[in-house]
């Protein structure tokens, strides 16, 4: 690969690996589970029927891997369309 194309391929690229938006994500992602481990009382959630019981940080950390799952996969579906 000449040096010519390694700049193009480059261009418009940000350099290394703690970009703006990255930072954001992060940064979200670090106050999410702060939010989710501050909240640790026994709650009672109802799924469609039955009635469980369980710590709110559980019930909030499982709603934010589903999250992150859901946002995983649009986004690699995305990206596959171009």
């Amino acid at each position: 690969m000449s040096p010519r194309d390694e700049s193009s391929s480059t261009k418009g690229r940000a350099r290394g690996a703690f970009t703006p938006a990255r930072i954001a994500v992060l940064a979200l992602a670090v106050l999410a589970l702060v939010f989710i481990f501050e909240n640790t009382r026994q709650v009672k959630i109802r799924l469609l029927i039955p009635e469980v019981s369980m710590p709110l940080y559980l019930a909030l950390l499982a709603v934010f891997v589903v999250g992150l799952c859901c946002g995983g996969y649009f986004m690699r579906r995305r990206s596959g369309r171009q």
